[in-house]
């Protein structure tokens, strides 16, 4: 069995079809003004999101604790509904900074959002069974990982690089940015989801 704190040890791994924009409640990002580590949050006050999927549309945040800059985001309207963004990839969907949580792996680049979405990652690598759940893979995060991380191969080096990462999330200093952690030109194509709520947030 696994679970959100698990860190790839586990004999089984099931996908229940978990979407990667559940991992987007959290996401750490290098500041735009300091080059630290800021956080993405939804705005304070909101409701908590029914779906994972409202995680795409609700107003953001972007705060950096170590030089105090601020940003807001708001998503962009469309016939009375809001246009969701696009999660993937090196760079946060909402303010599309680079990702606090990047290194280098087998040649690639390995990211996460924050530190929950490496537990969730390692419990994945880790495993030695891994079952598909009986839900449609075509938005779960485990089905759209890339070849080169599903592979046993390498199940060491990326487990090793996840914990890199884990290490990084606990650190905030400019000079603690991973040499990684810049763009990539690999921002995914928006799909452009659209929430009807009659009206902004």
């Amino acid at each position: 069995m696994t679970g959100s704190g698990d860190t790839g040890d586990s004999v089984r791994h099931r996908d229940d079809g978990v979407p990667l924009e559940r991992f987007t409640g959290r996401v750490l990002v290098v500041c735009p003004r300091c080059g630290g580590r800021a956080v993405v949050v939804p705005r304070p006050g909101l409701p908590a999101p029914r779906y994972a999927t409202e995680l795409l549309f609700q107003p953001r945040r972007l705060a950096c604790s170590g030089c105090g800059a601020v940003a807001e985001w708001v998503a962009a309207m469309r016939d009375n509904a809001l246009v969701g963004v696009a999660p993937g990839g090196t760079e946060d969907p909402f303010f599309h900074r680079p990702l606090w949580l990047q290194t280098r792996c087998v040649g690639h680049i390995l990211w996460a959002y924050d530190e929950v979405h490496v537990d969730a990652l390692a419990a994945y690598v880790g495993a030695r069974l891994r079952e598909r759940g009986g839900l449609s893979p075509t938005r779960a995060m485990v089905a759209r990982l890339p070849a080169w991380m599903k592979t046993s191969e390498h199940r060491a080096e990326i487990l090793a690089g996840l914990e890199t990462l884990r290490g990084l999330a606990g650190r905030s200093a400019p000079a603690d940015r991973s040499d990684a952690a810049h763009e990539h030109g690999d921002r995914p194509r928006p799909y452009r989801s659209l929430y009807f709520r009659g009206g902004p947030y």
